[in-house]
């Protein structure tokens, strides 16, 4: 080889090296949090609103997120799935939590607003009913007995009404309001179609998005009932008792962690999901933000209560933020919904020809 091409392989070698150790130095400075500099200097306004179920996850991105960029601010608010998804057509924030998949009319704004989205599935939550800890005659409830106490057009005034061995006691009712996507979820189980709604407006039921009131409604009345995510239970479960709920097979099953991942507290498990504006996801704080919170999902989903999704689920939402993959899975071309598990509905072939 002559010199010219000694020269040339050198320089090539002497390249590869500087940008591996570059490569290797970034991933190490970013590693370090806030002592990065770049990290540091990264600046921006970051919004979320939707789900309250949802929220508790986004508040542990965010706090993490905030040891690495000190200087990005993310602003958390939890008013119901179905004021996100108002809020994400309206442009007036970068993602919605939601803790049901978006609806056909959802994706019609959004569509009308020139709103692309990316779908990321979270993590699993199990929609917990609690009642107060003095209620000693609830063991159980079935699918059928939770229609009569919440439907409209069903509506049992007493603990009697259900079961002739328990009290005469007025059931008063404390649930998430009709933003809420815990709401819906939890009508579409109930409901299965009727649409004859929720009770309210009865004298027995109180309709709130905050789970706080909800939780709090159930912990000062004996003989009240009420229903929300896992994560507000666990977090209150010393003066609140989750009531069993009894499956497809007839077993009656407590939510927990590994029956809400196992599918056996059923029919009350469910994903939960962010919405990214994918206009948003170009903007550097935005999409640093993003990618911490898939980064780091696990430890984010653990702390706030809630179960993990299969890794395959999080490395095909990642693929969808790089190729820029838009749209709802959930629903097919036809704009009819999509059922069965999330590993089986999370899939590209699922999204939007």
């Amino acid at each position: 080889m002559n010199t010219k091409g000694l020269f040339a392989l050198a320089l090539s070698f002497a390249i590869g090296l500087l940008i591996a150790g570059c490569e290797k130095t970034n991933k190490t400075d970013k590693n370090k949090g806030s002592g990065n500099k770049a990290a540091a200097a990264l600046k921006g306004e970051i919004k979320v609103e939707g789900s309250s179920t949802v929220e508790p996850i986004t508040l542990v991105a965010k706090k993490k997120f905030a040891g690495v960029y000190p200087n990005v601010n993310v602003s958390v608010a939890g008013n119901g799935s179905s004021n996100g998804f108002k809020a994400l057509a309206a442009k007036e924030c970068d993602f919605s939590d939601a803790s049901r998949p978006i609806k056909d009319k959802e994706v019609k704004k959004c569509k009308d607003a020139g709103v692309e989205f990316i779908e990321i599935p979270v993590a699993y939550d199990g929609l917990t009913i609690v009642v107060n800890p003095k209620n000693d005659f609830v063991k159980q409830l079935t699918v059928d007995q939770l229609k009569k106490i919440f439907r409209n057009d069903m509506a049992v005034k007493t603990w009697k009404d259900l079961d002739d061995k328990w009290p005469k006691k007025q059931i008063d009712i404390f649930a998430p309001g009709t933003s809420s996507g815990t709401h819906d979820y939890f009508m579409e189980v109930v409901d299965k179609g009727k649409k004859s709604g929720m009770r309210a407006n009865d004298g027995q039921t109180q309709l709130s998005e905050d789970d706080k009131i909800l939780v709090d409604g159930v912990k000062k009345n004996e003989f009240a009932i009420g229903f929300f995510g896992y994560s507000y239970y666990e977090a209150n479960k010393e003066s609140l008792r989750a009531v069993p709920i009894v499956n497809g097979a007839g077993k009656a099953v407590t939510p927990t962690i590994e029956t809400i991942e196992s599918g056996e507290y059923a029919p009350f498990s469910r994903p939960l999901f962010i919405y990214v504006n994918k206009e948003s996801y170009d903007k550097n704080e935005v999409r640093e933000f993003v990618d911490f919170f898939l980064d780091n999902i696990n430890d984010i989903v653990k702390e706030s209560g809630y179960v993990a999704l299969p890794k395959e689920v999080y490395s095909t939402a990642q693929a969808h933020l790089d190729k820029g993959l838009t749209g709802t899975h959930y629903l097919d071309d036809k704009g009819e919904k999509r059922s069965g598990s999330v590993v089986d509905i999370y899939k590209e072939a699922n999204l939007p020809k």
